[in-house]
């Protein structure tokens, strides 16, 4: 069943974003809605029955002046977005190979998945790990 979660995010370069997403993490661009002037309107991008919307940096509407981007808060988030994946080394490895920060190792955790943390080319901060929230009992028993 897909999330009724969704994350959004916004980018300074949304159109390089959504290459760099793709190709580190595996999304595929679902849709892209391009302004006049080549920003990011709206896009959607799917990994694994999940989804994240993203578009471009914008101070135009009361949600854009809401947000914050790391680099104008000290590299810091408030908020991270968390991928399930089969194979946290292979997707860590790939994300290093396209420019990720990578700010945790894959590791082992003590409830028996396997996760990395990493920053993507625009500072925001990606924990990517096997724990399956949909299958929760498996691990905490």
């Amino acid at each position: 069943m897909p999330s009724t979660a969704i994350p959004c995010m916004r980018y300074r370069d949304a159109p390089a974003a959504i290459d760099w997403l793709c190709e580190a993490f595996g999304f595929e661009c679902q849709m892209a809605v391009p302004d006049s002037k080549g920003a990011i309107v709206h896009a959607q991008l799917i990994l694994n029955g999940g989804m994240i919307m993203l578009g471009s940096v914008s101070n135009d509407n009361e949600y854009g002046r809401q947000l914050a981007q790391p680099d104008e808060i000290g590299g810091r988030e408030t908020q991270t977005v968390y991928l399930h994946v089969e194979d946290a080394d292979r997707i860590c490895e790939r994300a290093r190979a396209a420019g990720a920060v990578i700010l945790q190792e894959p590791a082992d955790t003590e409830f028996g998945s396997r996760g990395f943390m990493c920053r993507d080319r625009e500072g925001h901060v990606w924990n990517i790990g096997t724990y399956d929230p949909w299958q929760p009992d498996e691990l905490f028993k």
